[in-house]
């Protein structure tokens, strides 16, 4: 239940983000350094690839657990002027506390590489029908309405950051899992960083205007609209977007909203901000509470053996990991 007791909605779940948040400043203004080291988890695969880095299956010697363990390289990042997305997506993973958020276990820097970030593992593909497509875009709902209240942007939702969570629940496993906040920030007003997934990007971002939370409300239609069903993949890249036939009038409607060009107009961004989504027809019979303690039954069922089990994952070539005599990039790391 993310930590608190389960709210029932209306004023409760008020109060409830209101209480989530103060639990988020205390650590936020007070981020733990080195929890862990290396040397205390044995690497098994790649699970993907960066420019920045990599993410590994990794085991917990001691404990027999297993994480996902994000790698970046402390050069690349202070060369091309990114420090500030290591340091973001550190302090608000340790600080957050949701159910359908992956959860920072340990963090980490050594002489070369800054960032150990233990996590969950999943399957980043969803399955193709509308009423799948309801069941995920829910969870996003809700996990945007708890990150938007704490004033942090996600702005990098994609098909690739949503893992399958299969020990989320007793009464209903395979939940989402949202994942890497590398472009994730803190921001009470607006901000101007061009950064994101190409064909998520709202268009305040492309234009350099300066931009808020709306924008992954955007980039929720985007989902939304790929994981309806459709036979081919299109790009939305303006206010015009062009329905396939077999989208139901209530999606078609929802999805006008959401990818509304104009901000004085777009959904999560109105005067009753996330409830004109939440209440919006699409989903007409959603019982928010029940999405929030992941009672409902999902609707997708991914094949997974165990925690150890990669095959939803592609291959990637291994590499040694390189730590330096010296430390490197000491100055600019020394508060991670």
């Amino acid at each position: 239940s993310g930590g608190s007791a389960a709210p029932w909605g209306g004023r409760e779940w008020e109060e409830f983000l209101a209480k989530v948040k103060v639990d988020f400043l205390k650590k936020w203004e007070n981020p733990a350094q080195n929890t862990a080291s290396l040397d205390q988890f044995d690497r098994i695969k790649t699970l993907g690839t960066g420019f920045f880095g990599r993410v590994m299956l990794v085991k917990h010697k001691e404990t027999g657990n297993h994480y996902a363990m994000k790698i970046m390289d402390k050069k690349k990042v202070v060369k091309l002027k990114q420090i500030e997305h290591p340091f973001n997506n550190k302090w608000i993973l340790q600080a957050i506390t949701f159910p359908l958020l992956v959860k920072l276990e340990y963090s980490f820097k050594d002489k070369s590489q800054p960032l150990r970030e233990p996590g969950g593992q999943g399957d980043g593909r969803v399955s193709d029908s509308e009423p799948h497509a309801w069941f995920y875009a829910a969870q996003i709902i809700l996990t945007f309405e708890y990150l938007h209240s704490l004033d942090v942007i996600y702005r990098n939702l994609k098909p690739e950051n949503l893992l399958i969570d299969q020990q989320a629940s007793p009464l209903s496993v395979f939940w989402l899992q949202v994942t890497d906040f590398g472009f994730a920030k803190r921001v009470k007003d607006r901000t101007w960083t061009l950064c994101g997934t190409p064909e998520f990007l709202a268009p305040e971002i492309i234009l350099s205007k300066g931009y808020n939370k709306a924008v992954d409300w955007w980039a929720l239609g985007v989902l939304i609209y790929e994981m309806a069903p459709i036979q081919i993949y299109e790009k939305i890249v303006s206010g015009k977007v062009r329905f396939p036939g077999h989208f139901s009038s209530e999606l078609r409607d929802l999805l006008r909203n959401l990818l509304q060009v104009d901000l004085t107009r777009r959904f999560g961004n109105l005067k009753n901000g996330v409830n004109d989504i939440k209440h919006h027809k699409w989903f007409a019979t959603t019982d928010w509470i029940a999405i929030y303690q992941r009672k409902v039954e999902a609707p997708f069922l991914p094949k997974c053996k165990g925690p150890c089990d990669t095959s939803n994952f592609d291959n990637y070539e291994e590499e040694e990991i390189r730590v330096s005599v010296t430390e490197e990039c000491a100055k600019e790391f020394a508060e991670f």
